[in-house]
C-alpha cells in the first residue's frame, strides 16, 4: 500500500469510529426504534441499487420491442445503451440477439444452444474469432430455420462462443439478408 491510501485508509476508520460513537450515544435508550429506521434504510438502499440494475432491462420493456409492418419491414427501437436489440425464432425457440455489425456470423451462447436442445460440451471448439477482446475458440453449427416477421430461412450457419458471452450476436452473414436502415432511433429491416 502506497502513502496515500495509507492516509485514506485512516482517515476512513477515524470517520467511521465518529460516525460510530455518535450512532451509539443517540441510540442509547431507543435501540429498538433505531435498529427498525436503520433496517428500513438499508431495505430502501438495496431497492434502489436494484432498480438500477434492472433499469435497462426495464427500459427495454416500457419502450417496446421490435415491430413487423404489414409490407414485412421489421423496425427496431434504439436501446437506451445505444445498440438495437432483435428476437429471432430459431428452430421454434424465440433468442434475442444484440445486432453487431461488427460480427461476420451469427454468434451464439452456450446458454441459448442449450436451449435450442444442442449440448454445447459436445461441440468441436477448432475454429478462433478474433474479437475486440481477443481470440476466442468457436464452434461451428447450421441453424435448421430462423424465422424473422415473415421471412424464413433454411440451413443457416452460426458460430458457437466457447468464451463468456452475455447475449448472442447477429452478425454480417444473417443481416447481409436484409435491407438495412437507421432513421433516428429506429433500424428498419426490409427484403
Amino acid at each position: 500500500m502506497d502513502g496515500d491510501t495509507t492516509a485514506r485508509l485512516i482517515y476512513l476508520c477515524l470517520l467511521i469510529m465518529a460516525v460510530g460513537g455518535w450512532a451509539m450515544t443517540e441510540m442509547r435508550g431507543k435501540l429498538s426504534q433505531s435498529l427498525r429506521f436503520l433496517l428500513i434504510w438499508v431495505l430502501i438502499a438495496v431497492g434502489l441499487i436494484a432498480g438500477y440494475g434492472l433499469w435497462n432491462d426495464v427500459q427495454r420493456g416500457l419502450i417496446g420491442g421490435q415491430t413487423v409492418a404489414d409490407g414485412g419491414t421489421i423496425t427496431l427501437p434504439r436501446a437506451s445503451d445505444g445498440h438495437f436489440y432483435i428476437v429471432l425464432r430459431i428452430e421454434g425457440q424465440e433468442i434475442e440477439f444484440l445486432i453487431d455489425t461488427g460480427a461476420s456470423t451469427i454468434v451464439l451462447t452456450k446458454g441459448d444452444v442449450r436451449r435450442l436442445g444442442i449440448d454445447p460440451t459436445a461441440l468441436d471448439y477448432s475454429a478462433l474469432a478474433y474479437t475486440a477482446n481477443g481470440a476466442v475458440k468457436t464452434a461451428p453449427i447450421t441453424l435448421k430455420d430462423i424465422t424473422l416477421g415473415s421471412y424464413s430461412d433454411l440451413n443457416v450457419r452460426a458460430e458457437v462462443n466457447d468464451g463468456e458471452l452475455d447475449i448472442s450476436l447477429l452478425g454480417m452473414t444473417y443481416l447481409s439478408l436484409y435491407r438495412m436502415m437507421v432513421v433516428g432511433d429506429q433500424m428498419e429491416l426490409s427484403r
